[in-house]
């Protein structure tokens, strides 16, 4: 098992426009052999205002999730990310994990 998250720093009262940009996206994942789940979690809302959130993928495997990082669903998925910047507080940062137990 491969879990793959994006930790995203999200600027003080746009908690509502980015959660609904995640309901809303075609993120295509159910078309990637290899995909297991994926969950959006809410956390803390740091001293200076901003709301920590974490995006996590569960994958079969490392390969399968670097496939899809290099699939045409991938870019699909990803084609309007751009236009959400103005809601974070700088780049989202990547953690994978792969299973010990």
């Amino acid at each position: 098992m491969y879990l793959a998250m994006n930790r995203f720093r999200v600027k003080n009262g746009k908690e509502e426009a980015f959660e609904t940009v995640w309901r809303n996206r075609d993120s295509q994942l159910e078309k990637v052999p290899g995909f297991k789940s994926f969950h959006l979690l809410k956390g803390p809302r740091s001293d200076d205002g901003t709301i920590l959130y974490a995006s996590h993928t569960i994958w079969e495997d490392q390969a399968a999730f670097i496939a899809w990082t290099k699939s045409e669903h991938f870019r699909t998925a990803h084609k309007n990310a751009g236009d959400n910047k103005p809601l974070y507080d700088g780049p989202p940062a990547f953690e994978g994990f792969e299973a010990v137990l």
